[in-house]
């Protein structure tokens, strides 16, 4: 009877669909008194925590997922010094003209321009992008996991999560790679699967363990660690208990592993990111596929909504919680989205642009922001099939955050449909239904338009080098959403068709994001001459890693991976030397 009980527990996805109807609210974790050892302390075991129906976190991988792959290496790799040989930046440009010789000076530099003396100079990642290492340790299976694994067609290159970049294994040389090119400030996500692999329940500490170590290197080699709580990652088992964010079941189960992680690690971070890019969670992540699921009745256009909803209210449950626990934090979430110019100037796509603000950034941004709850657009297209916020709800999403942190790559047009704007709020089949802003990366209509700027690698259709509009893009969230500073959380470009070369030379070469982040750098500098408070920039990503349902078949990094080395050696690229020459050339001395 045990196989049919976890079944029933955990709705395992090889069974047939009607299985998917269970109920499974009443599965509950306990850990047993089994223990190992961690840094010299007796600790449980999570690979002995159990259910109420004695389901262990093997059982979880077993019956969500199934068999995984590791890497070559399984222990912690020590960090060694850097060769000075990697640390040898590329040829300027200016070097290549004819005659012989540099035709330019490497830098023009602008004199009225500087960074801050405690400006951070950053790179990101997120656990589930870079960790590998799936089922060690007493993790436990994500929505992420099991979509990967089970879905077919879910990565474009049926990549898996299961190795990505071995960080879990190979943290403390990637630590000591970033400071030996500068870089003072690491965002990493803690993945709640680590720290409760069921979810809810008894604690990993080796997951505690593991980034309490990734905490303890960066203040090593003198790198500021800043956390996520959430980038994407949601524990398989909540989501098919309640449906993850669907449910107001998850506020409770959020904050209480905020509170685990304020508790262990506060001591040492104080710059903490509770969620990131919501906007992305609630609009690509539900519905979740359909048949894989547990399927909760919610109608699919309201999905996102009902998502927005309870991150919302976690988020600020956890600001709150964090505050109360480390006095001396600053927590936010991070926005995302590009900058939004109108096509032309008519008011009816002034109007669509507003509207594009208000169905991105401002459906959390104006809530925490502005008035604790979300713009008059949205409530007038939620109001049907949601309840509105009470004011104590109010009271405590206003205001919960320390300042505001926004994912920015990129800028592009908007303007209003063909049939106009009123006629698509009326329809609710229209496919630009409910925001009702029409976009597009072209000057114009016409075939062959001029772009707003030179375009990633087509499997990032979204992102053009678009770095003129930075400043603008800045003053309208300074205005916009007043905070003491902003922070850049994430930019970045993927260098087109990088992923199908082959020669190592030619892909540490990447001029079109090396210009992507001198560019950038530049616009930042412009930004805090006009006296816009800017305090950090951290650069997405520190390697190549697993671009989620692009997997490897695009590339971010500053650094190279070969994906196909089982070594998985790191490589500097060009646009990392440029990235750190531009911040050294223009701090504050």
């Amino acid at each position: 009877m045990r196989v049919a009980q976890i079944y029933t527990a955990l709705t395992p996805l090889i069974l047939a669909r009607e299985i998917l109807a269970q109920n499974y609210t009443n599965v509950t974790t306990s850990a047993v008194p089994s223990s190992t050892t961690v840094n010299g302390t007796a600790v449980a075991n999570p690979s002995a925590f159990v259910t109420n129906l004695q389901l262990s976190v093997e059982d979880l991988w077993d019956f969500f997922v199934g068999p995984v792959d590791t890497a070559n290496t399984t222990t912690t790799i020590e960090a060694t010094p850097v060769p000075s040989s990697s640390l040898i930046p590329p040829p300027f440009i200016g070097s290549y003209g004819f005659p012989p010789g540099r035709q330019v000076p490497l830098v023009t530099k602008n004199e009225s321009w500087s960074f801050p003396k405690d400006f951070y100079l950053g790179v990101a990642g997120a656990s589930f992008q870079i960790e590998g290492a799936a089922r060690a340790d007493g993790k436990g299976p994500s929505t992420w996991d099991v979509n990967m694994h089970r879905v077919p067609g879910f990565a474009t290159d049926n990549s898996t999560g299961d190795i990505t970049d071995n960080n879990y294994y190979m943290y403390k040389q990637d630590i000591a790679r970033l400071s030996a090119m500068g870089i003072n400030a690491y965002s990493f996500s803690i993945a709640w699967t680590r720290l409760f692999p069921f979810g809810t329940g008894p604690v990993n500490e080796l997951g505690i363990a593991h980034y309490n170590d990734i905490i303890d290197t960066c203040i090593q080699y003198n790198i500021t660690p800043m956390a996520t709580l959430y980038h994407w990652d949601m524990p398989a088992l909540l989501q098919n208990q309640y449906g993850g964010w669907l449910s107001e079941q998850i506020i409770g189960d959020f904050t209480e592993y905020a509170r685990i992680a304020y508790s262990r690690f506060g001591d040492r971070v104080k710059h903490w990111f509770t969620i990131n890019e919501p906007i992305v969670i609630c609009t690509s992540q539900y519905p979740m596929p359909a048949g894989y699921w547990r399927n909760f009745s919610i109608p699919n256009v309201e999905q996102p909504f009902v998502c927005g909803r309870n991150i919302l209210l976690a988020h600020a449950e956890a600001y709150r919680l964090g505050k109360s626990i480390i006095p001396d934090s600053s927590i936010t979430f991070k926005n995302n989205g590009g900058y939004k110019v109108p096509l032309t100037n008519s008011s009816a796509d002034a109007e669509a642009v507003q509207r594009a603000w208000d169905f991105n950034e401002g459906w959390f941004a104006d809530p925490v922001y502005l008035t604790g709850d979300w713009p008059s657009t949205v409530n007038d297209h939620v109001s049907s099939f949601l309840p509105p916020f009470t004011s104590q709800q109010k009271q405590l999403i206003l205001g919960s955050a320390d300042f505001f942190a926004h994912d920015a790559y990129t800028a592009q047009f908007y303007m209003a449909p063909d049939a106009g704007i009123e006629s698509c709020v009326a329809n609710a089949s229209n496919p630009l239904y409910p925001s009702c802003a029409n976009s597009s990366y072209t000057y114009g209509p016409a075939q062959g338009s001029w772009i707003i700027g030179p375009a990633a690698d087509s499997h990032s259709p979204w992102l053009h080098r678009a770095t003129d509009w930075f400043p603008a893009f800045m003053s309208y969230i300074n205005t916009t959403w007043p905070s003491p500073h902003i922070q850049i959380t994430e930019f970045g470009f993927a260098e087109p068709f990088e992923s199908s070369k082959t020669l190592l030379q030619d892909i540490l070469w990447d001029p079109i994001r090396t210009s992507y982040y001198h560019d950038y750098m530049e616009a930042i500098l412009i930004s805090l001459s006009e006296g816009i408070k800017i305090t950090a920039a951290l650069a997405w990503s520190f390697v190549d890693n697993l671009e989620w349902n692009s997997g490897f078949s695009v590339r971010f990094g500053l650094q190279y991976v070969n994906f196909t080395d089982p070594a998985l050696e790191r490589h500097y690229k060009a646009s990392f030397f440029e990235y750190t020459n531009m911040y050294q050339t223009y701090v504050e001395k």
